[in-house]
């Protein structure tokens, strides 16, 4: 009898990767219309499940079925995987057969229907199917408490309970010999990364190189898993780890040349020095390398990811860029003319990701990302998470790093299923990873390797660890290496000689020797770096003389109209909401009298017209199908039936899609995941939105490691948008501010106007609008230009829905572009005594105010972008005032928030070039802790007071 394993799509028809994977029935209640890509079947994997006489069988030997049941979910708290054998082991009373009743050793039992015992056939041959007691534990006990532990009992799907059972019973009897080739190259491994560390500390003995000594088994364990995942069809590994190995990793599999490390170790630039990269340290390098195993059909690519020191920040990153190249692998499929049903997630792309234990359980990111697994819009059809276990966190002991009794204990929140294995034994290990991949293939969900091992040295090699773990570090010192035993293990099998053994380190160490006498040659060039090539091929970089900072962005009329009237048509039929109809109604109604478009049209227009040219949008964050302020609807749910559509997608007929990611509650993990899609696909518009501005705290660290810096560390281009709602208006201290002060300081900006400079290239851009055709036009510059870069934008609240802060078609016409300052059109300039500089909302009210007072000697001017500053755009605005009496910065922001600090210093530059003569001064409220304050009446004073400053003497 079989059982059908089904995989569905997500119900979601903004998820243009379909890869949402369930063992449930889809739920009948939703339908949806989605012309992007139609249904797949599910696809079908059978398993051998209980015919009747099995199942009968059960029930008679139910003292029999517990106690198997106690090995297959206990089993792992007696396995010996701890190389220290510092686990605190007690005796498992679950384990005792004596407990269910099983006393005779001798007495046979029919084991048909509780022990997988056949590879092919769940039926067990009657003359082999009666087991005495004492072989039934030998056999369990052999898989279950054995070098490898498995936890697999905890997941609430009885079918990935029967294939563990099934995959590990039936295939331990009577095998698990490894091939003679398979022995030999883990002992190359293996010999190669012990006199690497011992090259490196001998020739560089102050070198911090986070070395391997220990835990050098993480290499057979990667190269396994690699092998695997090669020969089952997959052609892209994604990769994101820390650092400890990674030098090992990337000279020993990953075929990154010595010469380049050695070269870096000295001080020598990893990347072009003509570029003016400041690089980064060697335990975040780098490689992208092609390798070839026997068996698979093509060759498997490997790209290790660059990071951060912030251990596990990568792992995000490595999923949202494994999921874009899924994506894109689909598209071109597609294209192609293969069927949909023969395009599965996962089949062809495989985001692996390495831990250390005491990060994989403390940092907060883990969590996060593990909850991204089994989403819409952010699966990626099962990682394969491998923790290499010091059990130490630096110098903190794992009793004090997690109150579990595992590390992993996180991954069972998922339901993850975990695999330790002692690092000890290498071949183990190797068939550890096999059967992790083998769960993910199968099921495209994660699964985690436990991978136990120690840490020869301390944190670094410089640390002396037996300050705080003296009986640790004495029983380490004690030990022979993991190579070494190894190497005993096969001269004793004969499988090599010492001769032999000898041979494979000596003929490294010289190969070694032959890389450092080659470092002193080594010069990084263009020639030898790989940069924008393949999807990358067309773009520059942003500080050549080719780069084109502000193209026209601007679109034809009838184009505009075409796809404003697509953003809000529903099928007929299709029940909308009576509020959501007005919506409806409003934009047909100003896209017809070509004014009064506001920012949600306008953002519905700029991803409509990027879609028909052939570009892909994703939004992704809390609530983005509607929007926070239930201003972008750009999803329609059936209020008679949930059925859901996206209408950019069913009615433009355009080969780029919108993809509408309503995110879980997080924004570290998000945010990540969204910059991982931006380095993978240059011809993708990703934006993230936070549900207001200043939760980007949350992702703070994304943001500084990544975001602000990657180009200047690594060379990495990145168009991530970053949309944060701004504005002061009552809301209180945490939904007010944006907090972009804190961006514009982690922004490389020249604080002095150079007049010769054509433009400076900043590590990101930071920009104001306040109209909602200076939106449209910063969305599509991101696509347009050709090279790309970071672009936060201060988003808007109160000025969604206010007539005031809305455009014209004419705004967005084919000769228009994104302005950086907008003069105040509205004023003779030879009357104006004073200009008031300000971003944001600001200017409306005050626009209101000086109405209301019937001023003409104040003008408004807004600078638009703060980053890269407009010093010309500013000069040339300001050189029309010629009677100017004061300068003016006003700002609602507290004076220590906001842009004040940031442009004080770079408008003083700029007026050093019209004779004005004197400093601009700044108005507004005072320094705070806090970006508002949360008492109404507190609130209303200051913003009053806030605004008098403009008028103030005049």
């Amino acid at each position: 009898m079989a059982k059908y394993v089904s995989f569905v799509y997500s119900p979601d028809p903004s998820d243009l990767y379909r890869t949402q994977l369930r063992y449930l029935r889809p739920l009948g209640r939703r339908k949806y219309h989605d012309k992007s890509y139609g249904y797949r079947e599910a696809r079908k994997l059978t398993l051998p499940d209980y015919s009747v006489a099995q199942l009968q069988n059960r029930t008679a030997n139910a003292p029999l079925l517990r106690y198997v049941d106690s090995l297959r979910t206990h089993g792992h708290r007696a396995a010996r995987i701890d190389p220290l054998d510092l686990l605190q082991r007690e005796e498992i009373a679950a384990l005792n057969p004596h407990r269910y009743g099983l006393l005779d050793d001798a007495q046979k039992y029919d084991i048909n229907g509780i022990i997988w015992t056949s590879p092919v056939d769940a039926e067990i041959d009657p003359a082999e199917s009666h087991w005495t007691l004492g072989e039934i534990t030998q056999h369990l006990r052999a898989i279950y408490v054995g070098r490898i532990a498995y936890e697999y009992m905890h997941s609430p799907s009885k079918t990935e309970r029967l294939w563990f059972s099934h995959l590990l019973e039936s295939q331990a009897r009577g095998g698990g010999v490894m091939e003679r080739s398979r022995k030999t190259r883990i002992h190359k491994l293996l010999a190669h990364s012990e006199t690497f560390d011992q090259f490196l500390q001998l020739k560089f003995p102050n070198l911090k190189r986070y070395g391997l000594e220990g835990g050098e088994s993480m290499l057979p364990a990667l190269d396994a898993l690699f092998a695997s995942a090669a020969r089952a069809g997959v052609e892209n590994i994604i990769l994101g780890m820390p650092h400890r190995g990674r030098l090992n990793l990337l000279t020993g599999l990953l075929d990154f040349p010595a010469s380049v490390l050695f070269h870096k170790i000295r001080g020598g630039f990893e990347i072009p020095e003509e570029l003016g990269a400041s690089g980064d340290v060697i335990s975040h390098l780098v490689a992208s390398p092609k390798l070839q195993y026997d068996g698979a059909q093509n060759p498997l690519k490997v790209s290790l990811l660059p990071n951060p020191s912030h251990l596990e920040a990568v792992n995000p990153v490595a999923l949202g860029k494994t999921r874009a190249k899924q994506f894109a692998l689909l598209k071109n499929l597609l294209r192609d003319g293969v069927s949909p049903d023969a395009c599965f997630p996962g089949d062809k792309v495989l985001c692996v990701q390495l831990h250390g234990d005491g990060s994989f359980t403390g940092q907060g990111i883990v969590m996060e990302g593990l909850g991204l697994s089994n989403l819409p819009h952010y699966t990626v059809g099962g990682t394969v998470h491998i923790v290499v276990n010091n059990s130490i966190g630096y110098t903190t002991p794992a009793s004090s790093a997690h109150s579990g009794l595992y590390s992993s204990d996180i991954g069972k929140m998922i339901n993850a299923p975990v695999l330790h294995v002692n690092g000890d034994y290498p071949e183990d290990v190797a068939r550890a990873v096999e059967t992790a991949f083998k769960y993910r293939n199968h099921f495209r969900k994660d699964i985690i390797v436990d991978l136990l091992v120690y840490r020869r040295w301390g944190h670094n090699e410089l640390d002396e660890p037996s300050f705080t773990q003296p009986l640790m570090y004495e029983q380490i010192r004690s030990r022979r290496s993991v190579p070494s035993l190894y190497e005993d293990h096969l001269i004793s099998q004969e499988v090599i000689t010492e001769e032999e053994a000898a041979a494979v380190r000596s003929s490294y160490k010289l190969t070694l020797n032959s890389e450092l006498a080659a470092a002193n040659s080594y010069i990084p060039t263009i020639d030898n770096t790989p940069m924008l090539c393949d999807q990358w091929h067309g773009l520059v970089w942003p500080a050549s003389t080719e780069a084109q900072h502000n193209p026209t962005t601007g679109v034809a009329g009838d184009t505009l109209l075409r796809v404003g009237r697509a953003s809000v048509a529903v099928p007929t039929g299709f029940q909308v909401h009576p509020r959501l109809q007005r919506h409806i109604n409003h934009r047909l109604r100003v896209l017809d009298k070509g004014e009064g478009i506001d920012w949600a049209t306008a953002e519905a227009m700029a991803f409509g017209t990027l879609m028909l040219e052939g570009c892909d949008v994703r939004i992704s964050g809390q609530d983005v199908g509607r929007g926070t302020f239930s201003q972008r609807h750009a999803m329609l749910v059936d209020q008679a039936s949930e059925d859901v559509i996206v209408p950019l997608n069913s009615v433009l007929d355009s080969s780029g899609k919108l993809e509408l990611a309503n995110s879980s509650l997080s924004e570290l993990a998000v945010l990540g995941f969204e910059y991982g899609v931006s380095w993978e696909k240059p011809d993708i518009l990703p934006i993230w939105e936070a549900q207001f501005g200043d939760f980007f705290n949350g992702a703070q660290t994304i943001i500084d490691t990544f975001i602000s810096s990657a180009e200047t560390k690594w060379l990495k281009q990145s168009g991530i948008v970053l949309l944060l709602p701004h504005g002061l208006d009552g809301a209180g201290p945490e939904h007010s501010s944006s907090r972009f002060e804190r961006m514009l300081q982690l922004t490389n900006d020249p604080f002095n106007f150079d007049e010769e400079a054509v433009s400076s290239n900043v590590n990101m851009h930071v920009v104001f609008p306040t109209t909602p055709a200076q939106y449209f036009h910063l969305l599509r510059r991101q696509i347009l230009r050709n090279f790309r870069k970071p672009l936060i934008v201060a988003s808007p609240k109160g000025l969604l829905r206010l007539p005031a802060a809305s455009s014209s078609l004419a705004d967005m016409d084919p000769n228009t572009s994104f302005q950086p300052v907008l003069d105040d059109t509205t004023v003779n300039a030879a009357s104006i005594r004073r200009v008031v500089l300000m971003t944001g909302k600001l200017y409306y009210d005050l626009f209101k105010e000086r109405q209301a007072r019937q001023l003409d000697s104040v003008a408004f001017i807004r600078v638009e972008e703060l980053c890269p500053f407009p010093f010309a755009t500013l000069l040339q605005v300001l050189r029309r005032y010629t009677n100017v009496e004061d300068i003016v910065w006003l700002q609602e922001e507290p004076q220590n928030q906001g842009a004040w600090v940031h442009v004080e210093n770079r408008i003083n530059s700029v007026l050093r070039h019209i004779p004005y003569g004197r400093p601009v001064t700044y108005r507004g409220r005072k320094q705070d802790s806090v970006p508002a304050p949360g008492i109404a009446r507190i609130y209303g004073t200051q913003q009053k007071a806030v605004i008098a400053a403009a008028f103030d003497s005049l």
